[in-house]
C-alpha cells in the first residue's frame, strides 16, 4: 500500500508516520543527495565551488537564508530548486487552509474536524509543487496580503462576532505553512511590513491585528536581494537581517565558458531554427564577451551589474537575425555571420544600465561600442595581433595586401540582408583575405572560413588597419585615411547626417 493511498487519519497512525519539520525534512532530503552524489541544483553552473556549498551548508544547519547578488545571478532559479529536496508528498488534513498536520493540527478548522470526527478525519497527500510560495515585493504590499486580517464577509457569512478567531483571512504566509516562502528583492518591501516578519522568523509564530491567536508556523523563508536596492531604493532592516541566518553572496560567470554553457541552456531556439541555422563557438564566445566588456565598460553602471538575460537575449536575436535573413532569400539553410551578431543591438539597449557619460553616448552606441570591443578582444585569439605586425621587420606583415587594396580607394559593403552568393561574392573581392583565414585556419569547413574571412575585415577595423562604416542596409569597409576626410563612424549618427557636416580638410 503506498502512503498516498491513505485517507483517514486512524490509517495514517498505524502506518507509522512521524511529523518533520520542513527544515528537518530538507536537510534529510539534502543529505540523502550528497551521499547518493546527486546533483543537488541541476542547471546551475559557475557556483559549483562557491554558492551551492554555501546554501548546502545553510540547508543543513536549518538557517533561513537570504540570496544577495546582481541582477541575472540565478537567485531565484536556485530557491525554486529547493523544492526539488522536499517530499514528493506530505499528509494534510483534508480541506484544510493551512496544510495542517494531522499528527500536529495548528489551525481551528483541523482541530475542530479531528475532535469530531477522530481517526476518521479525511487525509489529502500534498505534493511539493504546491509547497513553494514566491511573492515579489512591491511597495503596494501590505501586511494583510502576507500576514492576513479580519474578513468581514467571512464574518458576516457565517454570523460571527470578529473576535472569533474563524473570521480570520490568512495572507500568504501562513497558508506556506510546512512549505517554502519566497520574498524577491526584499529591500523593495516598506520597512514597516518588513517588521511584520520579526515573529515569524524568531518565534515561528504570527500575530494578527487584536486576535489572541498563536500559529506556530513550520517554513522555510528564502529572500533574495540586490545590494544596488541598500542605497537606491530600500534597505532591509537591520533587525530583518539579523534574523536571517545565513546571507549567501552570488556573482556573474568567472569565465566565458561557464557564461556559454548558461546561455546554450537557456536561450530559447525553436526546432525550426536549429534546422536552418547553423552556429559556430566564435559567435557564442562574441556574445558572452560582449557581457563581460560591458561589466568593465565606462559607460555601464558597475552596481546595478549585467545580466546573463544580456547573452541570452542577444544570443536569440542573432539567430533570428539569421533565420530572417535565410526566409527573405529562399535559402533553406544559413550559417551565422557577423552581421547577425551586430544585429543584435537592440537585445543590448535596455539590459545595461548607462552612467552620465553613457546617456551622453547613447543606448544604441554604447550598445555597438561594447560589441567592437568584443570583437577587437577575440580577434586576438585567431588571428596575430595586427600592433605587433607593424613592429616586426622580420616577417611580412600578413595583412597588408588587404589593406594596399583598400588603400588604392576600393570598398567592401557587407549588407545584413544578402543571399550566400552575394555574401560570398562581396567577401572574395578583397585580394589576399581567404589567404589569411586559409593559412591560419586550414582545416575549417567552407562556411566557417567566409566567417573568419568577415570577422578578419572587423577585426582590422577595430585595429584601425581600415575603416569600418554603418550604412543603411549594412557595413561598408574602407581606407582608414579616405574615411578621416568625411569622419564616418560606426554606430554614431546616420549618414544623411554625415553628408551634412563641411569635410574637414587635413
Amino acid at each position: 500500500m503506498k502512503s498516498t493511498d491513505i485517507r483517514t487519519l486512524g490509517d495514517l497512525k498505524k502506518s507509522g508516520y512521524q511529523p518533520r519539520s520542513v527544515k528537518q525534512e530538507l536537510r534529510d532530503n539534502l543529505i540523502a543527495k550528497l551521499q547518493a552524489k546527486e546533483d543537488v541544483f541541476p542547471g546551475i553552473y559557475g557556483y559549483e565551488e562557491t554558492v551551492i556549498p554555501d546554501l548546502q551548508r545553510a540547508i543543513l544547519s536549518m538557517h533561513h537564508i537570504n540570496l544577495l547578488g546582481l541582477r541575472g545571478q540565478a537567485k531565484t532559479r536556485i530557491a525554486r530548486l529547493m523544492v526539488e529536496l522536499l517530499d514528493e508528498y506530505i499528509p494534510v488534513v483534508e480541506g484544510s487552509e493551512l496544510n495542517d498536520d494531522p499528527l500536529e493540527p495548528l489551525s481551528i478548522y483541523a482541530k475542530n474536524l479531528i475532535a469530531e470526527k477522530g481517526d476518521a478525519t479525511p487525509v489529502a497527500w500534498l505534493h511539493r509543487s504546491d509547497r513553494y510560495t514566491e511573492k515579489l515585493a512591491t511597495p503596494d504590499v501590505s501586511v494583510a496580503d502576507l500576514i492576513g486580517d479580519a474578513d468581514p464577509i467571512k464574518a458576516a457569512t457565517l454570523k460571527l462576532p470578529y473576535s472569533d478567531e474563524r473570521v480570520i483571512h490568512f495572507g500568504l504566509i501562513p497558508r506556506s505553512h510546512r512549505g517554502i516562502f519566497v520574498i524577491n528583492e526584499l529591500p523593495d518591501l516598506q520597512a514597516r511590513i518588513q517588521v511584520s516578519l520579526f515573529n515569524i522568523l524568531q518565534e515561528g509564530d504570527i500575530q494578527i491585528r487584536g486576535f489572541k491567536v498563536r500559529l506556530p508556523l513550520d517554513i522555510q523563508f528564502v529572500f533574495t536581494a540586490n545590494p544596488e536596492d541598500y542605497t537606491n531604493r530600500g534597505s532591509i532592516v537591520t533587525p530583518l537581517k539579523d534574523r536571517i541566518d545565513s546571507q549567501i553572496i552570488t556573482h556573474y560567470p568567472k569565465s566565458i565558458e561557464i557564461g556559454k554553457r548558461i546561455t546554450k541552456q537557456e536561450a530559447r531556439i525553436k526546432p525550426e531554427q536549429k534546422g536552418m541555422v547553423v552556429s559556430n563557438e566564435i559567435i557564442h564566445d562574441l556574445v558572452e564577451q560582449v557581457a563581460v566588456e560591458a561589466r568593465a565598460s565606462e559607460f555601464v553602471d558597475a552596481k546595478s551589474g549585467v545580466s546573463a538575460r544580456l547573452t541570452i537575449a542577444a544570443y536569440e536575436s542573432l539567430i533570428s537575425a539569421a533565420e530572417r535573413r535565410a526566409l527573405i532569400n529562399g535559402e533553406k539553410k544559413t550559417y551565422v555571420r557577423i552581421a547577425d551578431f551586430l544585429a543584435a543591438v537592440p537585445a543590448l539597449t535596455g539590459k545595461v544600465e548607462l552612467v552620465y557619460e553613457g546617456e551622453q553616448e547613447g543606448a544604441g552606441i554604447v550598445a555597438e561600442k561594447l560589441m567592437g570591443k568584443a570583437i577587437r578582444t577575440l580577434f586576438l585569439q585567431y588571428f596575430p595581433d595586427p600592433d605587433k605586425q607593424k613592429k616586426v621587420k622580420s616577417r611580412p606583415n600578413p595583412y597588408k595586401e588587404v589593406q594596399d587594396w583598400f588603400g588604392a580607394g576600393n570598398t567592401v559593403d557587407v549588407l545584413n540582408d544578402s543571399s550566400d552568393k552575394d555574401y560570398h561574392k562581396a567577401l572574395e573581392q578583397v585580394p589576399g583575405l581567404r589567404g589569411i583565414v586559409t593559412f591560419l585556419h586550414p582545416n575549417e569547413d567552407a562556411d566557417t572560413t567566409w566567417f573568419l574571412m568577415e570577422f578578419c575585415l572587423h577585426g582590422l577595423a577595430e585595429h584601425s588597419l581600415i575603416s569600418r562604416n554603418r550604412v543603411q542596409a549594412g557595413t561598408q569597409f574602407k581606407d582608414l585615411l579616405s574615411s578621416m576626410f568625411t569622419m564616418p563612424s560606426f554606430g554614431g549618427e546616420d549618414d544623411e547626417d554625415e553628408e551634412e557636416k563641411p569635410r574637414r580638410r587635413r
